[in-house]
């Protein structure tokens, strides 16, 4: 593997508390976790004692004032390693507590990230509907505006921590006919007209508990809105190019494990009375995967740094995301194929790292829409070139 240089000694004496944890604290449940199709919530609190949630949250509101990604990267690399992608930690830090940090006022964030910080609260996003996946200009639920309330309705699917959420930021429409507003709700849990659907039994990612909500007619308060009420859609394409270098880092980061316990299966796994690996096609495929994968990790560390200096722009987010996940399907697919039929089965890793990998390409907005956000900022507009 290529030396990655962007990381400070720091950053490695942190990665050594972070491994410590997970293998203590993470390791040792997930099959449990899998089987009961979803995490404890308890893992939060933990993470939260240790400091490992919102670290960029200021010290006022119960973070360490660390604003620096690679941390968070660091988090999602050991829990990919000796975790399991069903445990949202990052999802929870650095894709939903931000709209709060970001576009909550002083009051908001006093009352809602101390206790995100702890673990004590649960954070969701509420996106996607049935009818409306990637394309949040299709949204359909809706916030009409009263006096000193709003009030909800509609439904989302496909909600990651859908069940264990206290706190959910909802997007729903607040203007009429052509005008595409969109506010940004908190709805919080207990408030009447708020109900979970089913979790829904998935492909992978056996410990997340995604989950659908309904939303009749719930009174929001004024002060559980986020910003103006009309500029939702600006904030979630913003927040989105951050959620998307997420996405890559774990997808990136699960590759790079599918290798590595692909490359001591083919070690030790023999054939014809030799390892699998001395052959030749197995070993070129071992050998393209790496350069592919130093390639790519290279490629992502960049992202993470121009995320640092507040310059990672919307395309260069979703073509890290596209080919960051489409190289985890490749990688993940070809270390399946070298486990031959061990592979096929459940008690190997790689069993289940193949179904956990075959979302990403969806979830995050879909590789078709990522290339589609790719060549509109190429002038490849059909709105412009047919003018």
């Amino acid at each position: 593997m290529t030396p990655r240089t962007i990381f400070e000694s720091d950053h490695e004496i942190f990665r050594a508390a972070v491994r410590k944890f997970f293998r203590a604290e993470v390791t040792p449940h997930v099959d449990r976790w899998r089987h009961q199709g979803v995490v404890d919530r308890e893992i939060f609190r933990k993470a939260g004692d240790h400091g490992y949630l919102l670290m960029w949250a200021p010290e006022a509101y119960g973070g360490l004032g660390v604003d620096d990604m690679r941390y968070e990267q660091i988090v999602q690399e050991e829990n990919f390693r000796h975790g399991d992608p069903g445990l949202c930690l990052t999802l929870h830090s650095r894709v939903v507590a931000p709209y709060i940090g970001q576009h909550g006022t002083d009051e908001q964030k006093q009352r809602w990230l101390p206790a995100a910080v702890r673990g004590e609260k649960i954070l969701a996003v509420a996106m996607s509907e049935p009818a409306a996946g990637s394309d949040l200009a299709g949204m359909q639920a809706r916030a009409e505006e009263h006096d000193d309330h709003w009030v909800l309705s509609g439904s989302k699917t496909y909600i990651s921590n859908g069940l264990l959420a206290d706190l959910v930021v909802v997007a729903a429409r607040t203007g009429r006919g052509a005008d595409r507003a969109i506010g940004l709700f908190v709805v919080e849990e207990g408030m009447a007209g708020f109900r979970r659907g089913r979790k829904l039994d998935k492909l992978g990612l056996d410990a997340q508990d995604t989950a659908e909500m309904f939303f009749d007619g719930v009174v929001v308060p004024k002060h559980n809105v986020l910003g103006d009420p009309t500029h939702g859609f600006r904030y979630l394409t913003h927040a989105l190019a951050v959620e998307r270098l997420q996405i890559a880092i774990g997808a990136i980061a699960h590759a790079q494990v599918a290798f590595d316990v692909t490359l001591e299966f083919v070690k030790q796994r023999t054939a014809f009375g030799r390892p699998i690996g001395t052959f030749q096609d197995p070993r070129f495929r071992m050998a393209r995967m790496r350069a592919e994968l130093d390639a790519m990790q290279s490629h992502i560390d960049h992202c993470v740094m121009l995320a640092n200096a507040g310059a990672l722009s919307a395309e260069v987010a979703s073509g890290a995301k596209m080919l960051a996940t489409e190289l985890e399907g490749r990688v993940i697919d070809d270390c399946l194929q070298l486990h031959g039929g061990a592979g096929y089965m459940e008690e190997y890793r790689i069993s289940r790292m193949y179904r956990d990998a075959r979302v990403t390409r969806i979830f995050g907005g879909t590789s078709e829409i990522m290339a589609e956000i790719i060549g509109r900022r190429l002038g490849l507009d059909e709105r412009r070139l047919t003018r």
